[in-house]
C-alpha cells in the first residue's frame, strides 16, 4: 500500500519528541487505533525514537488490524545500538566514521531494518526512509546500494529519504535526487503555509525525478491547530521554545489574514494548512504533528485528529488562493539552514552541517537557486 494523503507519526502526543503534554501509554495507543478507525491509513515510525520503543508501541496499536489496509513507513539511520547519545543532538548516524566503514553500511541497514520490523510486528515496510542523513547518506553509493538490497530482499516495497531534524538540506536533496532518484520513491520535507522556504525549492527537482513528497510540520509548530495564542506558555523542554521570540504572535497575525479563506471553504485552520501544502505538486501526503497543549483551554488531541481525518477529498483552494497564502506566509531567509553551506568552509563536516562543494553550487545555478546558500 502506498502512502495516503494523510499520515500519522509516532512523534505525536509528545511521547518521543517534546511537544506539549506527554500522553500516557494507554491514551497514546488509543489515539493510533482511533486514527486507523477514522481513516488515516499511513503510519510512520523512526527506530531512534525511544531507542525502539516507538516501533513497539506502534506495533501494539496496529496489532490485529488488516495489514493490507494501512501503509507502514519506517525510518532508520541513527545508530542507537552501538553509538552513544549526544544529549539533545540524539544518536549518531550509522555513517559516522567511528562506527561503521562503508563496506559495513549494508550490514547495518539490514540489521536495523529487521529489528525495526520485528518491533512493529511486521514482515516488511511499505516504504523505508533514510532518516536524517549526513553528507555521506546523501552521496554514498554504498548507502544506496544497501538500501536497494533491502528492497530486493522484500523488506520494503519503496525507498525514500527523510532529511532533518532541522530545516534546509535543499541542495543536498536535489543532488540526491539526481544521483539516486531512480531508486527513490518518496522524500520528506518541511512545508506549510508559513514555511514555504526553502522546501519550495525542491519541488521541481522531485517532480522531474518522479519522487513523491511527504510534508511534515504542516501545523507550523501547532499554530494551525488554533490553540496556541499570543502569550502561550510552553513547558520546559518543549522544542518550540527554541524558536525565535515573537514567532507565536507574528504567526497568529498571519493566521488572521488567511482565516477568511478557510471560512469561505468551511475548513479548520489545520485543514487549510494541509490542503495548501497538498496543492504544491508533487506533495502527495501530509503528516502534521498532533499536540496536546498544556493548560485548561487547550483543545484535546483527539479533536485535532478529527480535523486531520476529515480532510476533504477534493481540494477547494484556487490557484489564486494558494498564491495569496504563499505570499502572506513567505519566510525567505528567516533562518540559518542546515546541510551544505559556504559558512562552513574550511571546517570538518558535522552531523547536520558541512562545507559547500563546487558541484552543489553548479547545481544551484542549474536550478536557478542562486549561489548564496
Amino acid at each position: 500500500m502506498n502512502l495516503t494523503r494523510t499520515a500519522y507519526g509516532t512523534w505525536n502526543g509528545g511521547k518521543f519528541m517534546h511537544f506539549g503534554e506527554m500522553l500516557d501509554d494507554e491514551r497514546y495507543i488509543a489515539l493510533i487505533r482511533s486514527a486507523f478507525d477514522k481513516g488515516v491509513r499511513t503510519f510512520m515510525t523512526a527506530d531512534a525514537y525511544g531507542a525502539g520503543r516507538a516501533d513497539s508501541m506502534l506495533g501494539q496499536a496496529l496489532q490485529g488490524l488488516p495489514r493490507d489496509e494501512y501503509c507502514l513507513v519506517g525510518l532508520v539511520g541513527h545508530d542507537f545500538y552501538t553509538g552513544l547519545r549526544a544529549g539533545s543532538k540524539g544518536y549518531p548516524r550509522f555513517t559516522d566514521a567511528g562506527l561503521h566503514s562503508p563496506d559495513k553500511y549494508a550490514d547495518y541497514l539490514t540489521m536495523a531494518t529487521e529489528k525495526c520490523l520485528e518491533r512493529c510486528g511486521a514482515t516488511k515496510f511499505d516504504c523505508l526512509m533514510l532518516h536524517n542523513p549526513d553528507t555521506t547518506g546523501y552521496t554514498s553509493e554504498d548507502v544506496w546500494n544497501g538500501l536497494s538490497a533491502l528492497k530486493d530482499r522484500g523488506l520494503t516495497d519503496r525507498l525514500g529519504i527523510a532529511p532533518g531534524p532541522a530545516n534546509g538540506f535543499t541542495l543536498d536533496m536535489i543532488d540526491c535526487f539526481e544521483r539516486f532518484g531512480d531508486r527513490m520513491d518518496w522524500a520528506m520535507i518541511i512545508l506549510n503555509p508559513f514555511e514555504p522556504w526553502p522546501g519550495q525549492h525542491v519541488l521541481a527537482a522531485a517532480k522531474k525525478h518522479n519522487v513523491d513528497l511527504l510534508a511534515r510540520v504542516v501545523d507550523y509548530g501547532g499554530l494551525f491547530h488554533d490553540d496556541v495564542k499570543p502569550g502561550h506558555k510552553f513547558r520546559d523542554g518543549d522544542h518550540r521554545a527554541f524558536r525565535p521570540a515573537g514567532w507565536v504572535e507574528h504567526g497568529n497575525e498571519k493566521i488572521e489574514k488567511i482565516r477568511p479563506i478557510a471560512d469561505k471553504h468551511g475548513l479548520s485552520m489545520i485543514q487549510l494548512a494541509c490542503l495548501w501544502t497538498l496543492a504544491n505538486d508533487p506533495v502527495k501526503s501530509v503528516v502534521p504533528t498532533l499536540i496536546q497543549e498544556a493548560g485548561e483551554g487547550a483543545r484535546s488531541i483527539e479533536s485535532k485528529l478529527d480535523d486531520l481525518a476529515s480532510l476533504p477529498a477534493e481540494n477547494p483552494l484556487t490557484a489564486e488562493e494558494v498564491e495569496t497564502i504563499r505570499q502572506i506566509g513567505d519566510n525567505t531567509g528567516c533562518m540559518t539552514l542546515k546541510g551544505a553551506s559556504q559558512r562552513h568552509a574550511g571546517q570538518e563536516p558535522r552531523a547536520d552541517e558541512w562545507p559547500m562543494r563546487p558541484d552543489l553550487l553548479d547545481l544551484a545555478t542549474r536550478w536557478s537557486l542562486g549561489t548564496s546558500w
